[in-house]
């Protein structure tokens, strides 16, 4: 009878140990969630930015409209990727981040072709957007690394022994992480001639 009371008590506390270790990858996992809707945050408040960027610059009845166009486009499709945080996959964040991309490169063209435009450079409104779209650049970057850090952090707890039979029972896999765009290594050619 007392084996059976030991063999109990190993099969109890092994089943609280797998509870208590499969939670816990359930909290890093949220909090690593909670991180991308922040850098899904970051990315909306750009977005919303730039809708009023594009409405000041739309004033200047000169200016280019291919280049609005372009960047109108880029906003509705970088809008239109949703990202699952539940379900991230490497493919989801590449898609994700190529729309953002796609949108980054527009509004660089837009900020390059407004140097031309002495009135609107000089357009209070345009300023204070173009100072808060820098802003929220950086805060995108700050929330795209607290969102790898969290990542990080649950793949290497659902990795380690014996978490990592644990991760496997409970179906629990990596999180792919936010990379750097193919060629983002190498500086962007910057031309300023407007000839």
């Amino acid at each position: 009878m007392k084996k059976w009371i030991i063999i109990v008590l190993i099969i109890a506390a092994l089943g609280f140990y797998g509870v208590s270790k499969s939670n816990q990858m359930v909290r890093l996992k949220g909090a690593a969630e909670k991180e991308w809707a922040d850098v899904e945050s970051s990315y909306q408040r750009r977005a919303d930015l730039i809708s009023n960027l594009v409405k000041t610059v739309q004033g200047a009845a000169d200016f280019e409209r291919g280049t609005l166009t372009q960047v109108i486009e880029a906003r509705a499709k970088a809008t239109s990727v949703n990202v699952d945080a539940t379900n991230l996959t490497p493919e989801a964040i590449s898609q994700f981040q190529q729309a953002q991309e796609g949108l980054t490169s527009a509004l660089s063209r837009l900020l390059v072709t407004v140097e031309r435009y002495p009135d609107l450079k000089a357009n209070q409104n345009f300023l204070q957007l173009q100072s808060q779209i820098e802003g929220t650049e950086n805060r995108i970057n700050v929330e795209r690394n607290q969102f790898n850090e969290a990542a990080t952090a649950y793949n290497i707890y659902v990795e380690v022994f014996p978490n990592s039979m644990i991760a496997s029972l409970t179906g629990k896999a990596k999180m792919p992480l936010f990379k750097a765009q193919e060629g983002a290594d190498k500086a962007p050619e910057v031309n300023f001639d407007f000839k």
